[in-house]
């Protein structure tokens, strides 16, 4: 492990010192090579293709230490020449591509940028100058993301303001040099990556090496030299800076900038109703969406007739409806259209142009930030300029709150700009010498993902400015920190780690941020940037304060690449308190309690009133809908502001759920995902998608489900036949029969028995249930109206013959074999060879189609099936079969017959054969049905259900997050602040794209002429009995009267309730009721229940009311 000793130096700008005392652990390479040696010894290419040499490194003096600090600059080859990529098209990683690329460190971000772009970014160099608070995370994120070689350079010594916003600065560097005091930090976050140092002033020569340069916090007259320098050798530049509230990203890729994928998204693939060779309208089977844009490619397979269509090169198409586009008269020579066929979009390369950094600056493109302020991009463009010129005039920034300063800086301001408002010029003056993480977060994640961009030829890349302000994150009148009301001294530096904080918002709201009491949910991805930025903005850094943060799941080697707390050796611990301890080290003051529970009605003793009571907000960092819809109840009924987030891939969104002014989360609802009918998956699969899933249903029907099932039978045998007698005799004879073959007829004795099984159940499901469907419908099958049965999206399968020498064969025996042994604790038979020799011994029958079989043809016929259960048709003498099936199973000595292991699906575990039994077995029946076979990185995405991950929008999004977090900020509480004033964002950094609005507020509902909305109850205080209840009820809301009384699923009263019962409910107080329902005691930390009334208006009329909160 590497350790700086934090000592005080006599260092220079132009030299860095650093002690180390280094021991190397076992994933720990030497601080200046974080890779394989020998990856370092071979020469590698960068993302331009061009051969990258690394010379021999020079060190720099230290105080007689052992370790040096190694500057190294690399050199790239002079041929310009960009080949043109379409592997993005190929939907797989080529083959070789793991000596450059750890798939289960990178998985979810293969899954965002695609396999090939990930190659060019580990073969990529960087240099990153200015580690500053923008410098520092766009570092993070490119080491994260596997950029091969990342230089960070800086000639500033660390100041105080530094402190505010670079967390991997300490108190004890500032003195000393930037880019030498977090070298380490920053190295450790990625052991495949190499991270150099330089402290030199920057020359040509060294610049030209790299295929990146990313400027931060350096004068324009830097910016303009370097960008030269970068024009001139054909090399890429990003320069980015934020001051307070506002910051900016310049691009500049050259004009011949090639991108082979312009958004990101997964290829659009449909089948295909008609294609007029005429008109060139190509319409999809059944009016499908196809997804299509005007200039997308396609080209088209399976296509009878139009001979030469097939495997076309890419046509150009435009758009007619959402069902149609045109090809245009490409086939109008071809014979005419017969049937069938599927069209693949094809993302063909496109080529943009950027104009110079010199040029731009005087005639700017602008991206939008925000489209409700269309004229702010050019006035901040200006302000930039004004604030550059400022800096160099007066070798300073603008004072905080100075108005003498705002007229200096107005004085600079370029000519042409005078409409820029008054109130625009003093902020930005006023924000000049802040330096907030929040902020830097932001710009600092979208940077990073132009400059991955820049190496990788993928995604649209910024053209050529975007500002961005956030200056509705300063406080107004509605709270006690009013922003216009500052003077100088309320923000003057007192060399505190918050003076760049302070520099904005005043030493009074820093204060208050000490003392707040967040609860953060989560500490993956989005939950590490969160406590980052908490951490570093002072929140619960004082008196009183306090951060808890939960998360029950531990750490996996695939969370590396973006939960950035983490290091491979704390793999296998509790996220939440790994997290709360990596965070201290960014800021020693945090107050930060680590709990490792799931928040859920069974935790709600944990999570009780006097949990909730104590906090002043929470921030959601949740990966599944039901949790958050769970916390966003509970804050709702706390009445607390909820900062709610997400991403996926490039995309991300932020939602502010507010006190008595928003709507909550659950107050909107995505559409559901679209499932797989189920006649598709189980007999008509067209789809890689089909198959996969299809696979992942086996892996359970054969090493989950029987296990779970049987161990039932095993522990209680009288519960489990009682429960059984309940089911339809279709159901109970398909579980009996589960259960007999489980733990008698197919119950193996010997890894051999594993083997012989797995061999006849790849007959079973690719020989014989395939013969079978062809037997019940034949290659020439009609339907009743006289068309093909074997049409459209029903593809007519082929049997299998096994052939161990054919790859998937012997993988899906192989993993299968394994896994049967594992379910009933038997030694497996790892040996290949020998796996291959025992299932040749295998003999299986020769197939004779059954009668009588239904194969489910429609949906409706589908889900009867599944209903009935499997062996519905077995019988008329379904009694008898029963009992048969219990007699036999009653014969087993149940104290005797060992339990099975009930095998649960984890897809990152490469040792545990899950991924390569459903690979196998996906890609056997998509063999079946001429389908193309996905590799395993394809398959564990669909059959783990992943989501695309990728640690630059999840900086972004925990930054705008925390931005809102500054608005809910006031020493008496909750403030009143405007609904205009908060942000719901969403951004998509492929394109990029960036929307944001305010919040929709809570909807008003009246009922007898008063006005409520989700934030408002009916609070009795008990106790009362059921009567005095409902009689308080009917006084609060005017009159009306209960109809019903509900609590979760327990029923307290109804209209229609039995009299004997309701006069016993009655006389009864409401707390015994509930707990009578519930057939045990509430704990004891419960004090009020919620309960959920339909009522009626003196008029009878139905009536909605809030609900109400009942406390004893």
């Amino acid at each position: 492990m590497t350790t700086i000793l934090e000592q005080p130096s006599a260092n220079t700008t132009g030299k860095a010192t650093v002690n180390k005392h280094h021991r190397q652990g076992e994933n720990e390479c030497p601080p200046s090579k974080r890779s394989k040696p020998e990856e370092d010894s071979s020469p590698v290419k960068n993302g331009n293709g061009n051969s990258v040499e690394f010379p021999k490194q020079t060190s720099l003096s230290g105080f007689g230490q052992s370790g040096n600090v190694n500057i190294e600059s690399t050199k790239n080859g002079g041929d310009s020449t960009e080949k043109m990529d379409t592997s993005n098209n190929a939907g797989k990683i080529g083959e070789g591509s793991d000596d450059v690329l750890d798939k289960n460190l990178y998985s979810r971000q293969i899954y965002t940028l695609g396999e090939s772009a990930m190659v060019n970014l580990r073969t990529a160099s960087v240099l990153i100058s200015g580690l500053g608070s923008v410098g520092v995370e766009i570092a993070k994120n490119l080491i994260l993301g596997g950029v091969r070689h990342v230089t960070i350079h800086d000639t500033k010594l660390t100041k105080w303001s530094d402190l505010s916003a670079q967390y991997y600065l300490r108190e004890a560097d500032v003195g000393h040099n930037r880019a030498t005091a977090c070298y380490e930090r920053l190295a450790e976050l990625n052991d495949s990556v190499n991270v150099e140092t330089s402290t030199d002033i920057l020359s040509e020569e060294f610049v030209k090496n790299f295929d990146l340069v990313v400027l931060t916090d350096v004068p324009r007259a830097e910016q303009r030299k370097v960008a030269s320098w970068t024009r001139a050798h054909n090399r890429r530049i990003l320069i980015a800076d934020a001051r307070g509230v506002f910051s900016y990203i310049f691009n500049d890729f050259g004009e011949d900038f090639r991108i082979d994928d312009a958004t990101g998204e997964q290829v659009r693939e449909f089948f295909i109703e008609h294609i007029d060779r005429l008109t060139g309208e190509v319409t999809t089977l059944e009016n499908l969406f196809h997804g299509l844009e005007d200039g997308d490619h396609v080209t088209f397979s399976e296509v009878k007739g139009l001979d030469g269509i097939n495997g076309c090169e890419p046509l150009k198409i435009t758009v007619k409806n959402a069902s149609k586009f045109n090809i245009g008269d490409f086939a109008s020579s071809f014979p005419d259209y017969i049937e069938g066929g599927r069209c693949r979009q094809v993302k063909v390369p496109i080529t943009v142009s950027h104009a110079s950094f010199e040029k731009s600056l005087e005639e700017p493109e602008f991206g939008i930030w925000d489209y409700a302020k269309f004229d702010y991009p050019g006035h901040l463009h200006a302000l930039w300029t004004a604030l550059y010129a400022f800096e160099e005039k007066y070798e300073r920034s603008p004072t905080p709150r100075s108005l003498e300063d705002v007229s200096l800086l107005k004085a600079l301001i370029p000519t042409g700009n005078d409409e820029i408002p008054e109130q625009l010029i003093q902020l930005f003056s006023f924000s000049a010498a802040g330096n907030l993480v929040t902020v830097s977060s932001v710009v600092g994640g979208i940077a990073a993902q132009e400059a991955m961009k820049a190496v990788t030829h993928h995604m649209t890349p910024l053209k050529q400015w975007l500002h961005l302000d956030h200056i509705e994150a300063l406080p107004g009148d509605w709270t006690t920190f009013d922003n216009s009301k500052l003077s100088e001294s309320d923000c003057q530096p007192r060399q505190s780690r918050y003076d760049g904080q302070a520099a904005v918002f005043g030493w009074p709201y820093q204060e208050c941020l000490f003392r707040q009491r967040w609860f953060v949910v989560g500490a993956g991805a989005i939950g590490c940037e969160l406590l980052k930025n908490l951490a570093m903005m002072g929140v619960a850094c004082g008196k009183g304060g306090l951060i808890k943060i939960t998360d029950m799941d531990q750490i996996e080697i695939s969370n590396l690449n973006r939960q950035f707390l983490f290091r491979r050796r704390d793999v296998g611990g509790k996220k939440s308190e790994c997290a709360a301890r990596a965070v201290t080290a960014f800021n020693s003051d945090v107050h930060i309690e680590a709990l490792a529970e799931r928040v859920g009605i069974d935790t709600e003793h944990i999570f009780n009133d006097d949990f909730f009571g104590e906090l002043n907000g929470v921030a959601n960092a949740l990966d599944n809908v039901d949790a958050r819809r769970y916390m966003d109840r509970r804050c709702v009924y706390y009445r607390l502001p909820l900062l709610e987030s997400g991403t996926m891939g490039t995309k991300g969104n932020t939602q502010v759920v507010y006190p008595h002014l928003t709507e909550s989360y659950s107050s909107s609802v995505d559409p559901p995902e679209k499932e797989i009918p189920v006649c598709t998956l189980k007999n008509f699969p067209n789809e890689i998608q089909h198959t996969i899933q299809w696979a992942r249903e086996q892996f359970e029907t054969f090493f989950a489900q029987p296990g779970e099932t049987a161990n039932k039978f095993l522990s209680d045998e009288r519960a489990f036949n009682d429960h059984i007698d309940k089911l339809i005799s279709g159901q109970q004879i398909e579980i009996l029969q589960k259960v007999k073959d489980a733990l008698i007829d197919a119950r193996p004795s010997s890894a051999e028995d594993c083997i012989r099984w797995a061999r006849n159940q790849f007959q079973e499901l690719y020989h014989n249930a395939i013969a079978q469907m062809l037997h019940s419908f034949p290659p020439d099958q009609l339907t009743d109206s006289g068309a093909k049965f074997w049409s459209g999206a029903k593809r007519c399968p082929h049997v299998l013959n096994f052939d161990p020498s054919k790859e998937e064969h012997l993988n899906f025996v192989y993993a299968a074999s394994i896994l049967k042994a594992e379910m009933y604790g038997v030694k497996p038979i790892l040996d290949r060879e020998e796996v291959i020799r025992i299932a040749l011994s295998v003999n299986p029958e020769p197939f004779e189609p059954r009668s009588g079989v239904k194969i489910a043809v429609t949906e409706a016929e589908a889900k009867e099936q599944n209903e009935r259960g499997a062996a519905a048709s077995i019988g008329d003498d379904d009694d008898a079969a029963i009992e048969a099936l219990k007699l036999k199973l009653a014969t087993l000595n149940v104290k005797s017959t060992n339990k099975l292991n009930c095998i649960d699906f984890e897809k990152d575990d490469d040792t545990n054969h899950h991924m390569e039994f459903i690979t196998a077995a996906s890609n056997l029946r998509a063999e079946n049905y001429d389908i193309s076979p996905a590799d395993r990185m394809k398959t564990k995405q669909i059959a783990g259900k992943i989501i695309p991950a990728i640690a630059t929008t999840t900086a972004a999004v925990a930054g705008l997050v925390c931005i809102e977090l500054y608005k809910v900020i006031d020493a008496n509480g909750v403030p009143r602040t405007p609904i205009e004033r908060f942000k719901n964002t969403f951004l998509n950094l492929s394109m990029p794209f960036f929307s944001s609005a305010e919040p929709i507020a809570a909807p008003k509902k009246t009922y007898m002429d008063k006005e409520f909305t989700l934030w408002d109850r009916i609070d009795i205080q008990g106790p009362l009995t059921l009567k005095e209840f409902l009689e308080e009820v009917s006084r609060q809301t005017g009159g009306c009267q209960v109809s019903m009384l509900s609590a979760g699923a327990c029923l307290l009263f109804s209209f229609f309730m039995n009299g004997a019962k309701k006069e016993q409910r009655l006389v009864t107080e409401v707390k015994a009721v509930y707990e009578e329902l519930l057939k045990k005691p509430l704990h004891e930390s419960v004090r009020a229940i919620v309960l959920e009334p339909m009522m009626s208006d003196p008029n009878d009329e139905d009536v909605e009311v809030p609900y109400i909160r009942y406390s004893f």
